[in-house]
């Protein structure tokens, strides 16, 4: 059997964890064997996400390694907008899938889903308007 994070309680099956971050949004996602349901926060993805480009990152990782529809996808996200939850989701289940098959991260690696986007919001300065902006100088 391959290495695995738990036994989930109600159903007695193997599961796969991946943690995956992006800004602030920070997605717990667990991968069950089954026919390829994907629930976030205990809702249907689609209902959740309403943006197709959103949708396609999210999915992105089970497309590499061709596992769609072999898992059903649970995710808790916390934190950030829509975007960074989205990026947050496809990172954890990249994550999961190498623990679930360490020789998927070849490929999951080369299209850049295993790295994590560490860009976050640049913090205020004083005495500008944000991060960078600056009130227009005058001469006079």
């Amino acid at each position: 059997m391959k290495k695995i994070r738990g036994l989930n309680s109600v159903e007695k099956q193997a599961y796969f964890y991946g943690t995956g971050r992006r800004k602030t949004a920070v997605a717990r996602v667990r991968l069950v064997p089954g026919n390829g349901a994907i629930i976030v926060n205990g809702v249907p993805y689609e209902e959740l996400i309403t943006r197709i480009e959103l949708r396609r990152r999210i999915l992105q990782p089970l497309v590499a390694t061709e596992s769609m529809g072999k898992f059903n996808i649970t995710c808790v996200v916390e934190g950030g907008g829509t975007a960074a939850q989205g990026g947050a989701i496809s990172h954890g289940i990249a994550r999961a899938l190498v623990v679930v098959d360490e020789k998927s991260k070849i490929a999951l690696r080369k299209l850049g889903l295993l790295t994590r986007d560490s860009r976050e919001k640049e913090r205020k300065k004083p005495g500008l308007k944000r991060a960078r902006k600056a009130t227009q100088y005058t001469k006079r």
